[in-house]
This record gives structure tokens, sequence and C-alpha cells, in this order.
């Protein structure tokens, strides 16, 4: 038998949720490891320390940061692809998974620091997948007290602020919309099996339907996506197939690149053209909502990454994408 590929993670981690289900999906043989503070000694060299952390049977390094994973999978393994055929429906499942990392992401962190029971909830989650169960109770407590305190004071980093509550919330409510319209028991954006981009909201979508306001919203608002998370999470069992190159994509497609157009993507522009000019904060208007944050360097390459993957499609490829990519607002920012 080949050996594994072992995968440490955290529950209540949406990266690690997001690549655990891409492993079960793709049924590549894998070793789900709970990153606890046992394991931390083994990986303390590794940069930066965030998770999931991959290591492959055949090299001892590890991997961070789940979309270099997801591609370097599709360099390893043919089967049971989670990229698109069609080079436009390709794209567009990237853009969508980018979305889902690095705007839905700032959803998941807002409902889980800002209301007073998803802080407790959530750092009392944490702890108890890092300590033992022999752990005295008020050490238990003091390390989530830690957890709740250090994560609280990272709100503003990422924008999770008062001032912004209202264009967060309204991006996770228009993401539930988007997808309550279309998913369900094979249901996915691009056919009968899932995308990259499925997998980068679902990672999301499972902490958010964990976490208790956000999980009271989800069901009030979208009880179909709840159901489709929790069958997402292990699609071992599933045999689809994708949509074919002249099909009706569905309107949640189209919903999810309107908010790449008027939310995500506008602000990584906003962001790249912040840290070009020595800004020190990002201020512009989403939703017909004010938003501000300090500009993060990461996110320029997000965009970089974006407008080199829409600079490959070439001819009928690229025509096809601009359709689908102006009424959105997409396409003024991927051209640059």
């Amino acid at each position: 038998m080949t050996d594994p590929i072992r995968l440490l993670g955290g529950n209540g981690s949406p990266y690690s949720m997001k690549m655990r289900a891409i492993l079960r999906y793709r049924r590549l043989p894998f070793v789900w490891e709970l990153r606890t503070l046992a394991t931390r000694a083994e990986t303390a060299h590794v940069k930066p320390q965030v998770i999931p952390m991959v290591q492959f049977p055949d090299d001892v390094a590890w991997r961070v940061d789940s979309t270099p994973i997801a591609q370097e999978l599709e360099q390893r393994h043919t089967e049971r692809s989670i990229l698109p055929e069609d080079p436009v429906h390709r794209f567009l499942a990237n853009l969508i998974e980018d979305m889902g990392d690095e705007w839905l992401t700032k959803a998941m962190f807002h409902y889980r620091w800002f209301y007073a029971a998803d802080r407790d909830f959530a750092s009392w989650w944490i702890a108890s997948d890092n300590l033992p169960a022999a752990t005295p109770l008020e050490e238990r407590r003091a390390f989530a007290r830690d957890i709740c305190e250090r994560q609280v004071s990272r709100m503003p980093i990422v924008g999770c602020t008062e001032e912004n509550r209202p264009v967060i919330e309204e991006t996770f409510a228009r993401t539930v919309d988007a997808l309550e319209s279309h998913v369900g028991l094979s249901g996915y954006l691009f056919g009968t099996r899932p995308s990259i981009g499925d997998f980068g909201l679902f990672g999301q979508l499972r902490t958010l339907a964990d976490d208790p306001t956000s999980m009271t919203e989800m069901r009030r608002r979208a009880p179909t996506v709840v159901h489709w998370v929790r069958q997402t999470d292990d699609l071992s069992g599933l045999e689809g197939d994708w949509v074919t190159s002249d099909a009706e994509l569905p309107q949640a497609v189209h919903d999810l690149l309107a908010i790449c157009g008027q939310a995500y993507l506008p602000f990584l522009a906003a962001n790249a053209e912040a840290l070009e000019s020595g800004a020190e904060e990002v201020r512009m208007t989403i939703f017909d909502r004010p938003y501000a944050q300090a500009p993060f360097r990461y996110q320029v390459k997000c965009l970089s990454r974006l407008r080199s993957l829409y600079g490959r499609l070439k001819g009928t490829d690229k025509a096809r994408a601009d359709a689908l990519l102006s009424p959105s607002g997409c396409l003024e920012v991927l051209a640059g």
C-alpha cells in the first residue's frame, strides 16, 4: 500500500476542512492529524506557522497554503481532478475559490470573534482540540481565554471591524443566497462534481455552519446550503460530470461572480494601489457601504495570480470568459 499523505490541521480551521474534503473526494490515501501542542515541535521550523500543513510520502518538506497544495495535487494525481476541463470554467472556478479563501474568510473570522457567544464557543473548541483530556479545567479556561484575546486583537488586521460589519455580513448573506438557488445533492457550480471553487467556498462555510450566530443565520436563510456543506465534507462516493463548454452556467455562478466584481476584485485592486503608494489604509465603498482596512501584502499576490490566469485565456475562450465576466464588473480589474 502506498504511504499516505499527512494532513496536519484543525477541526475549526476552514482551510484544513477544505483540504481534507479535497483529499476525500479525490480518494487519495491520507492521515488526518490534529495540530496540537504535542505535534507543534515537529513542525516548529515550518514558515509560516499556518494550517493545514501537508507532507507527501516522497518528500519530508511540509507544504502550507491550501491553494498551492491543491494545485500540486493536480500535478501529482490526474484522477478525479477538481479543475474543470473547460478552460473558461476552470478560470471561473479558480476565481471563486480565491474569493472564498480571501474574502468570504472575513465573514468566517468576523462571526467567530465578533459576537460573545461565538467567541466563547470557538475559543473552547480550539482549547479542546489542543489540550489533552486530563488538562485541569482552570488551565483549559486560561488557554481558551488567551486564544480569544489573541484572535480578537487580530480582527482589525483582517478588516473585521464594526465599521466593516455591514459589508462583511452582506457578503455572507449574498454568498449563501447564491448557493441556495442551486446546490444540493450532486449540485455543484460546474456540474455534478465539485470544482476547486466549490471547495474554496465549502471551507469557509464549514466553519460558518458550526459557529452559533452564523449557523443560526444560515439555517434560517439557506437551509439547503447547510446540508450541502455536510454532503461536501466527504464526497469520496460521488461520481459526476462537468457541464459542457456550451452549457448555460447556473445563476449561482453569476451571483458569485457579482460578489467578485462588486467586492473582492475592487478590494484587491485598491489594496495593491495602497501598497504601491505607501498608503496606510485601503478605504473604499462596497455594496454602497464604507469599507476600510490596512493594506495586506499577500493579497497583491492573489491579484497577480488571477490576472495571470486570466491572461492565459486566448481566442474564443477569452471571448467566452469576457462575456461572462463583464456584466459582474470582474473584467475591469482582471484586464488590469
